[in-house]
């Protein structure tokens, strides 16, 4: 098995910071992404490079590009490109406050803090509306077959790409609907999770059924809610070992295929969407080979 970077495969933790950074103009990144290589674990700083970061430094990721933007009526999917990604796990919100300005300070002056995100666990992984997230989430081999790049070479076998978004919640929206309502929303019953077979066609559960799809579109979900000052909602983060199963969604959820918008949208929309591509872990390090690093 190669070594993928831990965290992605493991369980969601109790409290989580989202880093997006962008790319100093006419910065090179070679030494900043090599300092931040002896610091990523893995485990508990999982680490994502975005396409203009390759691109800065002369390389190509096959199947790395930038985060597709759609519009519809009501609908607007936006794309917010990165140069560079960090998911920091924990357990204590003290210590991923100095972690963030230890990497901060680890890529500067080449690459500049944008967006912070701080994110936790609500009840046994549950969104903010009080249901449960992920249900159908692969496990076990599964989730490294879904999740993690294989037989494509050395610096490349163990990697993953994810794509990550920030949803903004219309609460008093959403609790103004009936219980009834909210369920053909998600397509579950809230009470016991079960799935609602005659459900409306929009229910986000129908939408995005990842076995219904040809190919199945299967992703590995490590979302988690955040709440501050401006709101609440939740970062989407779905990793594979390509972007093909997540494209093949958010087409159904936008009604590209069918015409048929998620009702998500009814409640709920995205402000940010970004692709990064998750390097491997190589003796206990960071593994840039892919850039020759």
């Amino acid at each position: 098995m190669s070594a993928v970077q831990a965290g992605i495969l493991a369980v969601v933790p109790r409290l989580a910071r989202y880093l997006v950074f962008s790319l100093t103009p006419s910065s090179e990144p070679r030494a900043a992404l090599l300092r931040l290589g002896d610091h990523a674990d893995g485990e508990y700083t999982v680490i994502g490079i975005g396409q203009s970061t390759v691109l800065a430094l002369g390389r190509t990721i096959e199947g790395l590009r930038i985060f597709p933007c759609y519009s519809g009526a009501g609908i607007d999917v936006p794309s917010t490109p990165g140069a560079l990604w960090c998911w920091l796990r924990g357990e204590d919100r003290g210590e991923l406050t100095h972690r963030t300005r230890l990497i901060a300070r680890t890529v500067s002056p080449a690459f500049q803090l944008e967006k912070v995100i701080d994110a936790f666990q609500y009840g046994p992984s549950r969104d903010l509306t009080g249901y449960e997230d992920g249900t159908e989430n692969p496990t076990g081999e599964q989730a490294y077959a879904v999740a993690v790049l294989q037989k494509s070479g050395e610096g490349l076998d163990g990697s993953s790409f994810v794509a990550v978004q920030q949803w903004v919640h219309d609460l008093t929206r959403f609790e103004s609907m009936s219980g009834l309502e909210q369920d053909h929303t998600i397509g579950r019953r809230k009470s016991d999770n079960q799935e609602i077979h005659d459900a409306p066609m929009s229910a986000h559960v129908k939408r995005t059924a990842q076995e219904t799809f040809e190919p199945p579109a299967f992703v590995v979900r490590r979302s988690m809610p955040w709440a501050d000052e401006t709101g609440e909602g939740l970062v989407f983060v779905a990793f594979g070992e390509s972007f093909r199963p997540f494209e093949a969604l958010l087409r159904r959820m936008v009604g590209a295929d069918d015409g048929i918008a998620d009702a998500l949208f009814t409640f709920t929309r995205p402000i940010s969407g970004n692709y990064f591509w998750c390097p491997p872990m190589h003796k206990g390090k960071l593994d840039l080979r892919a850039f020759a690093l």
